[in-house]
């Protein structure tokens, strides 16, 4: 099923983005916490409920090195649970202010997400690990490797405890295949875009349709699909020139990839 990550269409609210889904058949919808913000949770919920559309990701908690980490992650947990999410995806944070002590951020990590995985289950919700490209180590993920989530996991042996496998994130590492294989089951969810050359200057909006960048999205999809998954291809794309394009536009683009590159193997 292909779902859209509501970041893709970054200028569109939350009403406009559900009725985008319903104009180009997509089943699924990726939420980020101030898109619900913005209509408020109540407004949110009923609005999915009534469109039809799967939450197929919350997006996001994490950031352990905050000051406020634990207590805005059970407030992450509280809404996955309301919107019946698939998955609350963890995006780990940088390095603390002042700190280089890579080993203890990481540490700190496992400390905090031992410490949610338990409310979280006693809710009903899934966490995902989201592992990001090394270049946001310092400032955004020290999880730089499908490789380390996975570890994670592994320490903690908490059944609602998986990963998110982005494919703009994992695509270079010389160990992503195995480690997929290795992930199996623990894969909760699945998303997508293109790495794109040259890199911006910033980097964060690299990102670009399937098809468009230097990735093999469609062999990380069939490594994916080997394990067993069959959840959905969740479309995630930070890039300015997509964002200001109409959304329509986005969206005809999106679907149109997807049947190209992706809907054979994960339909």
């Amino acid at each position: 099923m292909l779902s859209l990550n509501v970041w893709t269409t970054k200028r569109w609210s939350l009403p406009e983005a559900v009725a985008g889904c319903a104009r180009f058949g997509i089943g699924g919808i990726g939420l980020w916490r101030d898109k619900v913000a913005d209509v408020g949770l109540d407004v949110a919920v009923t609005l999915i409920k009534d469109s039809g559309l799967e939450v197929t990701s919350l997006c996001r908690g994490g950031f352990f090195a905050s000051p406020d980490a634990a207590t805005d992650n059970r407030r992450a947990v509280d809404e996955a649970a309301a919107l019946s999410a698939r998955t609350l995806v963890l995006v780990a944070g940088g390095l603390p202010p002042g700190s280089k002590d890579l080993a203890a951020a990481r540490e700190n990590v496992l400390y905090g997400i031992a410490e949610l995985a338990p409310y979280a289950a006693e809710r009903g919700v899934k966490v995902s690990i989201e592992p990001l490209h090394p270049m946001f180590c310092a400032d955004r993920a020290v999880v730089s490797t499908l490789g380390q989530a996975l570890d994670i996991c592994d320490q903690l042996g908490a059944p609602n405890v998986g990963v998110c496998v982005d494919t703009y994130h994992i695509w270079w590492d010389p160990r992503v295949y195995d480690q997929i294989a290795r992930a199996g089951d623990r894969i909760q969810i699945f998303q997508v875009c293109d790495f794109l050359m040259p890199i911006p200057a910033d980097a964060l909006l690299g990102r670009g349709h399937v098809g468009d960048g230097v990735a093999d999205i469609p062999g990380l999809a069939r490594a994916v699909a080997a394990t067993g998954y069959d959840g959905p291809v969740e479309v995630e794309i930070f890039n300015q020139e997509v964002w200001d394009a109409p959304g329509d536009e986005t969206l005809r683009t999106l679907t149109g990839r997807h049947a190209e590159h992706l809907a054979r193997i994960l339909p």
